[in-house]
């Protein structure tokens, strides 16, 4: 008999935005703020750095993450943004904003924010 918990309904998961998670381990990691000026930076170089169908997916993700956490705390978006989705960055609400705008104006994917 195994003992894997499902998550509970409604909880976020790293298979739920793959795309994101990968971004978010490889940009926004412990030293973010050393290698970038800011999260708004990060997704610049990203973005850069990135192929075509990455940068689709990471701006998809965090637009569907974004739907799926609106009107949530910001702690409790910091929680799943750390936890399973594997940042190692505290984001304030410009930083949400900014990073919208940055993946939105370049993916042409309206942020929900």
């Amino acid at each position: 008999m195994t003992d894997h918990k499902s998550p509970q309904p409604g909880t976020i998961t790293a298979a739920d935005f793959p795309a994101l998670r990968s971004f978010l381990r490889g940009y926004f990691h412990q030293d973010m703020k050393d290698e970038y000026d800011s999260p708004e930076d990060a997704v610049r170089e990203f973005w850069a750095d990135a192929s075509p169908e990455e940068r689709a997916a990471v701006a998809n993700d965090w637009s569907r993450f974004l739907a799926q956490t609106k009107g949530k705390p910001l702690e409790e978006i910091n929680r799943i943004l750390t936890g399973p989705l594997g940042s190692s960055c505290i984001l304030s609400n410009e930083d949400l904003e900014r990073i919208s705008a940055v993946l939105s104006r370049r993916s042409g994917i309206p942020g929900p924010r």
